[in-house]
């Protein structure tokens, strides 16, 4: 019984009738809603919008003889590029046509002489 009593305050209907405070009422409302779409800004939006601007300057960026790595894990040079193509050259008589986005990063140098060190040790 106790929880039918405290419904309308629940719902946010006054004692009175409901019509007095509507304005009032609406104001915790909206700075809730505001919040949360600050939140979900600063913590989803932004970070990956900012990702994406980083990967399209990374791609715009790309030169023949760039060591790069695919999103699929195949690491190449760069032999030749188009528009949209990139063709990697993976072993001396491989070459491999990727889409452009499908290039994940590029590989420095220190980065591939440092990944052949572990690998060297591992065997």
């Amino acid at each position: 019984m106790n929880m039918l009593y405290s419904l309308p305050l629940l719902v946010g209907v006054s004692e009175g009738g409901g019509a007095s405070g509507g304005a009032a009422s609406m104001a915790p409302t909206l700075i809730t809603f505001g919040l949360v779409f600050a939140i979900f800004y600063f913590l989803i939006i932004r970070p990956q919008s900012k990702r994406q601007k980083k990967t399209q300057d990374m791609l715009k960026s790309l030169k023949k003889g760039d060591r790069v790595q695919t999103i699929g894990g195949i690491r190449g040079t760069i032999f030749s590029m188009k528009e949209e193509s990139v063709v990697l050259k993976v072993d001396d008589h491989c070459k491999i046509q990727f889409a452009r986005s499908a290039i994940a990063q590029v590989l420095d140098k220190s980065n591939e002489s440092s990944s052949n060190d572990v690998a060297l040790n591992e065997k």
